[in-house]
């Protein structure tokens, strides 16, 4: 009798097949996944089922040998592959060709206002993961901007709900076409760094609701994603890892999520709760040596032996087992297994082309008196560079999604290709410490040297570009902490007067994730938001300084004037970053831009906003009719023409009001948005399709949605406190 060998290249497993049996039918990949997946777990021993459930290793999960069902592979983080590491360990293996990609940081993305990007985005860093052999990608980070203090928001998409919840969708799906998990991260209400493995957030519905749910609704049930990241705060009493609420409640049964739960590093912490409440895949970062070893091995993870045990005693269903194991199993099929998944590529110019357009479309002109920027070849001979950002790497740190990099031009290296080095000169001016996540390192260099170099430098340029921000050691843009200050860090302030004072022509240029205080910004010309901009970064803004990209980025969250104008500050301290055990979110519903409008207070710069080389005019608004039911969909139109003499781009933004409720309600909340690119002269119709549904409270009496009848206010602009036009429709 002949037989032949299957090779099951995702995992190197043999199996033996008899040529005259039939080929098991989860490996017969012309099978339906969900058809595999049942006869995958008829095959399966209990044992084999609970060591799916938790980590073999600092990054990855067991697959079934026996069946050559293969381990499952995650990876850091939403803005590019990060490096292999050490199996048990978090330092880097040493590989000489896991080199990255940096695309730009989420904040970035979201400025874009462009879900084609978002697409363009989720498809290239899928590649890159695929070319990795990665099973789930983790990313991309949703958690609302609440506080410009919060350590993490440069991996998230802003302070809107509607904004993340379009910007999210095309991104999951871009991975998951190239056949590679996104993991969702981090649900939910994991909106600080500060004391987040433990600190108790209580909330209103309403705000869970409105507010902190919808984007991640959106990425389960529009951009039906395939995992989905607990967070490590608790949320009435539970941790997020294990939630009954989050999980079981809303995400599985109200929503149908059909992936896979899988546990912050290390934020599981019940194995009654762990197995009981939504929980599938543990993952940790606490373990210190192999299955066998170390202070906490893997084989004693709370959904390892004690979930084992709990099993073979009766104390937990085995009806939770299965549907832990039945997720894993439909995960690895739609991934590893998967009859159709293509292949990857890593570092190509394509993607390095894709991490350019996101930026350029992401940065943002804040502020631009008598057209400052931009700075053609020509208008002037000697341009002084002035900033640590312009130098500094900044891909590296910021905690998890700190990468390897196969390269990355510097803001100096993309002004030198642009202008010439005989046109450049650079002086540091300020300096932070070394990069350290987890503590700060003060720089060694003396900072009144540092200055009065960069004074000397300036004075004899014919334009200034400061080049300074945040960066991503502890304290600032990193995981583990949040910043201490809406301040600029390293002396900065000082050093921007100081700059000022000897030339008059100096722009401010910002990289970071989060918004700073602007103490100079009446006294300089010309500010740009940067971002994280990642491999293209020097590139992209050199383009925008220089004109050739005319910048069209608008900002996904509101930036104070100081701190306690943000909601979440105005309270005090129980409300951030609460008591250490407790806190709670008393700002409710009105987060970023609904708090400044609702409250009257003027931001630094608005949600949504962003100027241009060129002018734009957002036409008359109109509607198909007056009245609608709430079932209905509204067609607005309206048009948009290019004024002024540059090709661009206009990001036309429609607000509603509810102007009489039986509840508060914010001034406006974003319900649509397009991104129009004109010629000079060139006029576009527009045509946004509205649903009246998107108009609904959370009813807390009825603990469902609710849209009451009467009039509502359209109000069309280009930002959230730009408003042009404006007109009432009635819901009956």
């Amino acid at each position: 009798m002949k037989s032949i060998f299957l090779t099951v290249v995702a995992t190197g497993a043999w199996l033996m097949v008899n040529a005259q049996q039939k080929l098991p039918v989860y490996l017969d990949i012309n099978k339906p996944i969900e058809e595999r997946v049942e006869n995958a777990l008829s095959a399966m021993t209990t044992e084999e089922k609970v060591s799916l459930c938790y980590a073999q290793s600092k990054f990855s999960s067991k697959g079934v040998p026996r069946l050559g069902i293969p381990e499952v592979w995650t990876d850091d983080g939403p803005h590019g592959i990060r490096e292999e590491v050490l199996w048990d360990e978090w330092g880097g293996a040493g590989w000489t060709n896991d080199s990255c990609t940096a695309f730009p940081a989420l904040t970035c993305l979201s400025a874009s206002f462009n879900p084609k990007l978002s697409l363009l985005y989720g498809k290239s860093i899928g590649e890159e993961a695929r070319y990795r052999n990665k099973t789930v990608l983790l990313g991309p980070g949703i958690n609302i901007y609440r506080t410009p203090l919060n350590g993490r928001n440069f991996e998230y998409l802003g302070e809107d709900p509607y904004l993340s919840s379009r910007m999210v969708v095309p991104y999951i799906q871009g991975v998951q076409s190239i056949g590679v998990a996104a993991c969702v991260k981090h649900f939910a209400l994991n909106n600080q760094e500060e004391w987040r493995g433990h600190i108790n957030v209580d909330l209103s519905d309403r705000a869970l609701y409105e507010i902190y749910l919808p984007a991640f609704k959106a990425a389960v049930q529009e951009g039906k994603a395939w995992s989905i990241m607990g967070a490590y705060n608790q949320f009435r009493g539970e941790h997020c890892c294990h939630n009954d609420l989050l999980l079981n409640k809303i995400l599985k049964k109200d929503w149908k999520f059909d992936g896979v739960v899988i546990s912050d590093w290390g934020g599981v912490h019940s194995t009654d709760q762990a197995v009981n409440n939504g929980l599938d895949l543990e993952m940790g970062t606490y373990t210190d040596g192999l299955t066998t070893k170390g202070k906490f091995p893997y084989s004693e993870y709370y959904l390892a032996n004690p979930f084992l045990k709990g099993i073979k005693e009766g104390k937990y269903d085995i009806a939770l087992l299965n549907d832990k194991a039945r997720r894993i199993l439909r995960l690895i099929f739609r991934t590893t297994m998967s009859a159709n998944r293509p292949f990857g590529r890593f570092v190509s110019p394509e993607h390095s082309e894709a991490a350019r357009k996101i930026a350029q479309e992401g940065i943002v002109l804040l502020k631009n008196d008598k057209q400052f920027f931009p700075v053609t070849n020509g208008k002037f001979k000697k341009i002084a560079v002035i900033g640590e950002n312009a130098d500094r790497s900044l891909v590296i740190g910021g905690g998890s999604s700190s990468l390897k990099v196969a390269y990355e031009k510097s803001p100096l290296d993309g002004l030198i290709a642009k202008y010439g080095k005989d046109h450049v000169v650079y002086s540091l001016g300020y300096a932070s410490g070394p990069s350290m996540y987890g503590r700060e390192e003060p720089s060694k260099l003396n900072a009144d040297s540092l200055m009065n170099a960069a004074i000397e430098v300036a004075k004899d340029a014919d334009v200034v570009f400061f080049i300074g921000g945040l960066n991503k050691n502890h304290f600032q843009d990193c995981e583990g902490g949040d910043r201490k200050s809406l301040s600029l860090p390293f002396g900065q302030d000082k050093l921007i007067d100081a700059l000022l004072k000897a030339n008059k022509n100096t722009a401010v240029v910002l990289l970071s994730g989060n918004a700073v205080s602007m103490p100079w910004v009446d006294k300089v010309p010309a500010i740009i938001q940067g971002w994280y901009l990642g491999s293209e970064a020097g590139s992209a803004l050199a383009d925008v300084i220089s004109g050739e990209v005319n910048p069209s980025g608008k900002l996904p969250f509101s930036f104070p004037k100081k701190l306690e104008d943000n909601g979440a500050h105005f309270y005090g301290k129980i409300s951030y970053p609460g008591d250490s055990i407790n806190q709670y979110y008393k700002e409710d519903i009105l987060v970023g831009y609904r708090w400044f409008d609702t409250k009257k207070i003027v931001p630094q710069y608005a949600f949504g906003y962003g100027l241009s080389y060129t002018s734009f005019n957002l036409g008359t608004l109109s509607a198909d009719k007056s009245t609608y039911s709430k079932d209905e969909i509204i067609k607005v139109r309206f048009t948009v023409k290019n004024t002024g003499a540059r090709y661009g781009a206009e990001v036309a933004q429609l607000y509603v009001n509810d102007p009489v409720c039986s509840v508060p309600r914010p001034v406006k909340e974003l319900k649509a948005f397009e991104k129009v690119f004109l010629q000079p002269g060139e006029m576009k119709v527009v045509e946004m399709d509205v649903k009246v549904a998107d108009f609904a409270f959370y009813d807390e009496s009825k603990k469902d949605w609710n849209v009451e009848p009467g009039d509502f206010i359209l109000q069309l602009g280009n930002s959230s406190n730009n408003i042009s036009q404006k007109l009432k429709i009635t819901v009956k």
